[in-house]
Formats: C-alpha cells, sequence, structure tokens
C-alpha cells in the first residue's frame, strides 16, 4: 500500500511536490507593521509595537539562509517526546538559521547526510523539502536545511 504524504504542520511550508528549489517555508507578514513570522501567525500581530489595524498575509520565506548556531542529537529524548525504543536511534544535526531578509533565526533539521562537522557559523544554507518519520499509512514530510554546493555560492559571487 502506498503512504500519504502529509505535512508534520500543515501550512508551515509548501508542498513536496513542487520543483525543490520553489520549495519554501510560510511565514506571515503583518500589513501594518510590515513583520514577519515563523511559526505562521493567523490571529493577531505578536508585534507589541505594531500599531494595530493590519491583516496578517501568508509570506514565502527567503529559501537561503546562514548558520547562527549547530548541535547534533545524539542520544532518544526522554518521555514525554514519542519514539519508537525498538528502533535504532540515528544521530541528527539540529541548525538555526539567520534569514536575514526577514530578521529572524529559524530552527530544523540538517538535510541527512549532513554532520556538524559540514557546518561552521555563517555557512550558507538552503532550505529543502524533507521526511521526518514514515508510518504504515504515512510519509510525514518537514522541511531541511542543507549546505549550499560550492559552486552555487561561486556563481552568486
Amino acid at each position: 500500500m502506498a503512504r500519504t504524504r502529509r505535512p508534520v504542520v500543515a501550512r508551515w511550508f509548501t508542498d513536496d511536490s513542487v520543483p525543490e528549489e520553489e520549495f519554501r517555508l510560510l511565514g506571515t507578514r503583518c500589513t501594518a507593521c510590515a513583520s514577519v513570522f515563523f511559526p505562521r501567525e493567523d490571529d493577531w500581530c505578536r508585534n507589541p509595537g505594531c500599531p494595530g489595524g493590519g491583516e496578517l498575509a501568508e509570506v514565502p520565506l527567503s529559501p537561503r539562509g546562514r548558520v547562527w548556531s549547530y548541535t547534533d542529537g545524539r542520544y532518544r529524548p526522554p518521555a514525554p517526546y514519542v519514539s519508537d525504543p525498538e528502533a535504532p536511534w540515528e544521530p541528527y544535526t539540529l541548525v538555526a538559521v539567520e534569514l536575514a531578509a526577514e530578521a529572524m533565526v529559524v530552527l530544523g533539521q540538517a538535510a541527512p547526510g549532513v554532520r556538524p562537522a559540514d557546518l561552521a557559523v555563517g555557512t550558507e544554507v538552503e532550505v529543502v523539502p524533507g521526511v521526518l518519520n514514515e508510518d504504515d499509512v504515512h510519509t510525514w514530510t518537514t522541511w531541511n536545511w542543507r549546505p549550499v554546493a560550492r559552486d552555487e555560492r561561486e556563481e552568486r559571487s
């Protein structure tokens, strides 16, 4: 039986059926003060300095940013987090990425195969579709951060 692809959190990122270069995290922008929020805010502007009266519009966030910080997860999280104790533990890399245009830092897992040794503060990374988990019915999709290939960085210079 084929698994249904489902986002881990609805409306936080584009559908992963779009071409990889079009994949984006989705935030919201207040039309009154231009503050951008991720995770998205759909009820009211969280900026205490906002003059009010604006609306919150969905906006795609920058596809690239720079590593602000990173670490690795080498142990299985304790309760109340859910993890299958029978499954082998797979270490993962967690990356905090600064999106300069949005003036924010977004946290996420690194793409499979990216280790802390592959990163440094300031490394340019891009958001890509990822898979968090699979069960008998669903493939749970998310986003990952991946270092931008050296030749792509040189083309942009």
